[in-house]
């Protein structure tokens, strides 16, 4: 991972112990550590459509193409919809990570931390 400190100090400033984050890229993190979590400590055994949500999330917040060129947002793509799907959990964390870096690289362009409303649907 590139961005290991950044996505650290997001980490701890925005993401709360319980909850969503009010930020964009505090939610973004906290979305993507879940999905890694859920998938290789439980093999996606408690897999819901609040998962779903947050691969939707993650994906309709990166996909801008101001930040990324057109093989990065394919990349983001395929990397989000092999996370989507639950039958065959992703164990390696490269995958996390390098969504993680992309979470971080979006927030650089867009000067975060970018203020956001909870999702009222999203009790996971």
């Amino acid at each position: 991972m590139e961005y290991f400190e950044e996505a650290k100090a997001i980490w701890k400033k925005y993401v709360p112990r319980n909850g969503q984050s009010e930020t964009v890229e505090g939610e973004l993190i906290r979305a993507i550590e879940k999905l890694r979590y859920e998938a290789q400590n439980n093999g996606n055994a408690n897999w819901d459509v609040e998962f779903v949500r947050f691969c939707d999330y993650i994906w309709d917040s990166l996909n801008d193409d101001v930040v990324f060129k057109h093989d990065e947002l394919k990349e983001i793509k395929n990397d989000v919809d092999e996370l989507r799907n639950s039958v065959s959990p992703v164990f390696d964390d490269e995958l996390y990570d390098r969504i993680i870096d992309r979470i971080i690289e979006w927030g650089l362009v867009h000067y975060g931390p970018i203020n956001r409303d909870l999702d009222p649907l999203q009790y996971r």
